[in-house]
């Protein structure tokens, strides 16, 4: 483990995925990152957490698990200035079970959202497939109906307009899009984005899809772009 507020240490020296930990409480930090090292992860943390953002972009991580209710800090906003600077993973972590925290969050670029309390197993789960994604390094364009997405770059591009994606938003079109013509499931969708759907709120793949849709709709791609299958999935 490496301590608090490590911008200025040398991180994951032993090339181990390295997790960084923004939570406020600190038996459940402890236990986190207890569990973490268990797992062979490398961890970091931090209890400043007005300064969080800037900590955890300097620590290079490899996945950020960000508590959202923080005293004298945001989560939300430490979030968004996170991925303002860095598309590293993002794993929300809550005592909130309101949607519209989830909502909020996903929206500003978090790659995940779990409710504690939560299950040990379950939370790893979300942190694996979240390397894994972050691993895949992307080296294709893909084209259709005038679309196209620069994997590597997770861009995309229509009639000369240009916009960033956030990771679930890439990883959503890229499966659309090397399936074009046939209906996409939610459960591929899920297993895609999370490599499981066991632990998944369905509602969370629905914020994703529709967060993708207002990235495509701002360059004036058509609303019909992306159609729903209701009850089974999504089709281009």
């Amino acid at each position: 483990m490496i301590s608090a507020d490590p911008a200025s240490q040398s991180v994951n020296e032993d090339g181990r995925a390295l997790v960084y930990v923004v939570e406020d409480d600190e038996a459940l930090r402890a236990e986190l990152i207890r569990l973490l090292d268990l797992q062979g992860f490398a961890t970091a943390w931090t209890d400043s957490f007005p300064t969080a953002h800037e900590s955890a972009v300097a620590a290079r991580p490899d996945c950020v698990v960000l508590d959202l209710k923080l005293p004298d800090a945001d989560g939300l906003e430490i979030c968004r200035a996170i991925r303002a600077q860095s598309a590293v993973p993002i794993i929300m972590l809550t005592s909130s079970e309101s949607e519209f925290d989830e909502v909020m969050a996903l929206g500003l670029g978090a790659d995940d959202y779990v409710t504690k309390p939560y299950r040990p197993a379950a939370l790893i789960a979300r942190i694996k497939g979240a390397l894994r994604r972050g691993a895949q390094a992307a080296v294709s364009v893909i084209s259709h109906r005038g679309v196209e997405l620069d994997e590597a770059a997770a861009a995309i591009s229509f009639e000369g307009r240009h916009a960033e994606l956030s990771r679930n938003e890439l990883r959503i079109l890229s499966l659309l899009m090397r399936n074009a013509g046939h209906v996409v499931t939610r459960q591929q969708l899920m297993l895609h984005l999370w490599e499981s759907d066991e632990f998944i709120d369905d509602n969370t793949l629905t914020v994703n899809v529709n967060r993708l849709r207002r990235s495509l709709s701002a360059l004036g791609v058509p609303e019909d772009y992306i159609k729903t299958r209701r009850g089974i999935g999504y089709l281009l």
